[in-house]
């Protein structure tokens, strides 16, 4: 079999040949941009949220709750590329770029749609949506517009993941993580200048940074689809041949639809902890936005590493590699320990010294550190859960990730998280404490179903 150019004379720097050499090498190279990309991802939300806390703790819980709905509307999507990034990453391991290019198109096409159904209809209906959750009118005037916005920027987002994804499947990470970079960094430096009108820019309030993020997101997505226009990442995106597959389309949506129904019922059970926490009050709400975000930074870099592994295991599998692609998620695992560790070890010292930095509140304060210091106590779970979600799903093999979350979720997190809240002393403290149970149990299944091996299958899918 002819394979792939790995770089060097001739190649491109940028693109790895992933069934070649070091595996925990191969590893490292490819997960660093992916989990720079991740983590920088969770620190625009927290930046969003820091301007937010300059108008008190009731913008940075409207802004939580907005954030909530938009995290369902682009981590669906996200789940649905899990099917193609298997696809494209088992292509190019078996060299036939062809089939990967039209991949793409089938997946850009159906982006397209999800972005201008899902999309549209979340802009029409953004106030309904605000209420359902039942906070203070403050909380939801704070939000409306937006969460209006931030629907248009991730929009655009979602076309950065989708092509970023299929980038990293073919062995590029450099590339996207410059897209996102560039992207991040427009929208954390022109935020204040839109919220606050400085030089000619508007006075638009916490709105002012969904504007923002709108231009940033725009710059990300055409520097990603130049990249694949040029074909020097090995793919290339070409509109020649192209037509609407209606049957890959289908198994596209087959294969991703379980990793969709993974991503977005996380979110969704956040929506419904956010309903619980809000029974107890602003203060709550607020904390859970902010704590939950913060505990991102590891569980989105985490992510990144599981989607690392993916590519990795995805090529091997292409050419039948087994044992490779599985050595692939065990060093992932081992990155996340190192990660998890210091990371808890961060949040235990300087509990209150991160809830400060959003609000000085004593009443907000007294609730963000306790979230801290329990949430702190799962990392290790937590971080695990989402390498093994991540670097499976995006394998192919999306149903048992599926399974295994939904179960554990709504059996054990969410019911403990409201008995504990409601049934004990604990008030809001009791959902904190249901989300670390939850995630230590789904730890356990997902390592208990990662050594079974029955997701190792060679071959193109």
């Amino acid at each position: 079999m002819q394979r792939a150019n790995s770089g060097g004379k001739g190649g491109n720097a940028s693109r790895r040949d992933l069934t070649r050499g070091s595996v925990p090498r191969n590893l490292w190279n490819m997960a660093w941009p992916q989990m720079a990309d991740s983590a920088l991802t969770v620190v625009d939300q927290i930046a969003d949220l820091f301007w937010a806390g300059r108008m008190g703790y009731r913008t940075i819980a409207g802004l939580g709750v907005a954030q909530t709905y938009i995290l369902i509307y682009s981590t669906a999507r996200i789940g649905l590329d899990a099917g193609m990034r298997a696809m494209i990453s088992r292509a190019i391991g078996a060299n036939d770029r062809e089939y990967a290019n039209h991949v793409l198109l089938q997946a850009l096409t159906m982006t397209f749609i999800w972005t201008l159904v899902v999309g549209g209809l979340g802009i029409i209906f953004t106030d309904k949506l605000l209420s359902v959750v039942g906070v203070s009118g403050a909380v939801i005037e704070s939000a409306t517009t937006y969460m209006q916005l931030q629907f248009v920027a991730y929009s655009m987002q979602n076309f950065i993941r989708l092509t970023g994804g299929a980038l990293n499947a073919a062995g590029d990470s450099i590339n996207p993580l410059k897209a996102v970079t560039v992207s991040r960094g427009v929208h954390i430096l022109s935020s204040p200048f839109f919220i606050f009108g400085w030089l000619w820019f508007p006075d638009m309030g916490i709105a002012g940074a969904a504007a923002a993020n709108i231009v940033a997101q725009f710059l990300g997505m055409i520097m990603n689809l130049v990249v694949l226009y040029k074909g020097n990442s090995g793919l290339k995106l070409s509109f020649k041949s192209y037509r609407i597959d209606v049957i890959l389309i289908w198994r596209l949506f087959r294969v991703g639809l379980p990793a969709a129904m993974t991503s977005m019922q996380r979110s969704i059970s956040q929506l419904i902890l956010l309903v619980c926490v809000s029974k107890f009050g602003d203060a709550p709400v607020a904390a859970f936005a902010l704590s939950r975000r913060v505990e991102n930074i590891v569980n989105n870099t985490s992510r990144g590493l599981g989607r690392a592994s993916a590519a990795v295991a995805g090529q091997n599998l292409g050419v039948g590699y087994v044992n490779r692609a599985k050595s692939s998620l065990s060093w992932a695992l081992v990155y996340s320990a190192i990660l998890s560790a210091i990371a808890m070890t961060l949040y235990l010292l300087f509990t209150e010294e991160i809830a400060t930095v959003f609000n000085g509140d004593p009443n907000f304060l007294g609730h963000m550190t306790t979230w801290l210091i329990i949430l702190a106590i799962a990392t290790f779970p937590m971080s695990s859960v989402q390498v093994l979600t991540h670097g499976i799903s995006n394998t192919g093999a999306t149903v048992a990730p599926m399974n295994i979350t939904l179960t554990t979720m709504w059996l054990i997190e969410i019911p403990m998280a409201f008995g504990l809240a409601f049934l004990t002393p604990l008030d809001s403290g009791g959902v904190p404490w249901g989300i670390a149970c939850g995630n230590v149990v789904r730890c356990l299944a997902f390592f208990w179903y990662f050594y079974r091996g029955s997701w190792l299958k060679p071959g193109v899918i």
